[in-house]
């Protein structure tokens, strides 16, 4: 992927270095939830309230001495670079739609990170939090994605940012809310709404390719690699060897990857309609 040399998204926010420290509670307890509800197949973004709650101390932020590695610097360009690709595809289809995006910021974290939507943790992966309007990242995740869930390449790391920044689409659209209570099994809103955040970052890749070209040979494939790899099934089987779909919170491997494709084959976000969709 082609990503050096062009415009840096000015919506991050760098709070790397930083650290949560629960003062007269269990903190640990935020972690251990986000664990258990991965490993049950729940999406963990769900139980970081809960997890607050139940620390029952008073939660600062500690700087740390931290010095990134040269290649950390480099991973922090290029999710800045395409966060900006994201603001001007963005731009680009609500402008056909006759409204007006706004962008959201992103905060790149170590460790833990306190949002609007809670006190999350690396562990529980990127997440976008409707409450501020940010995504959040830890850049130690894209380690994890080519060490534990084998899926490397740069357009993969891409793929997860615009991915995230799908979400924000849908809170701006007003769709998020159509989720509800439906949050878990293999027809839920929730997995709609992952299902059409992926067709969104296929719109995205779309929209950039035609204005930038900046895709090499086997980028695709780095994505759809991806996507199948923290497709719900596939983890599940990963974590406990049994794949229970009225637990989804995501969609399936299949799903997913079908999804990104619609997006990425029209670069049109009508046809990411999953919640109109009689099948996924």
């Amino acid at each position: 992927m082609k990503w050096q040399n062009r415009r840096r998204s000015s919506n991050v926010e760098d709070r790397r270095g930083t650290s949560m420290v629960t003062k007269g509670g269990i903190g640990i307890g935020v972690i251990v939830l986000g664990l258990v509800a991965m490993y049950f197949g729940i999406d963990p973004k769900l139980v970081m309230d809960v997890g607050n709650q139940l620390s029952g101390g008073e939660t600062q932020v500690e700087q740390t001495d931290y010095k990134p590695t040269a290649e950390e610097q480099q991973l922090a360009a290029m999710v800045e670079t395409i966060l900006a690709d994201t603001e001007d595809a963005w731009k680009e289809v609500f402008a056909e739609m006759g409204k007006r995006y706004q962008e959201p910021k992103l905060v790149m974290f170590t460790g833990a990170v306190q949002s609007a939507c809670g006190t999350a943790q690396a562990a529980m992966g990127p997440f976008y939090c409707p409450g501020d309007q940010k995504v959040y990242i830890d850049l130690a995740f894209y380690r994890e994605m080519k060490r534990k869930f084998k899926a490397p390449g740069d357009f993969a790391q891409a793929y997860v940012v615009a991915h995230e920044v799908g979400h924000h689409v849908q809170h701006l659209l007003g769709i998020d809310r159509q989720v509800g209570r439906d949050r878990k099994g293999a027809d839920s809103a929730a997995v709609r709404l992952e299902l059409q955040a992926d067709c969104f970052a296929g719109v995205w890749a779309n929209r950039t390719q035609r204005a930038k070209q900046f895709l090499e040979e086997g980028d695709v494939e780095e994505a759809l690699n991806a996507a199948t790899a923290i497709g719900d099934d596939t983890m599940q089987k990963r974590s406990s060897g049994m794949v229970r779909p009225d637990s989804f919170t995501h969609g399936s491997s299949a799903q997913r990857v079908r999804w990104f494709k619609k997006g990425i084959i029209g670069g049109d976000i009508n046809s990411c309609d999953t919640f109109s969709a009689a099948s996924l």
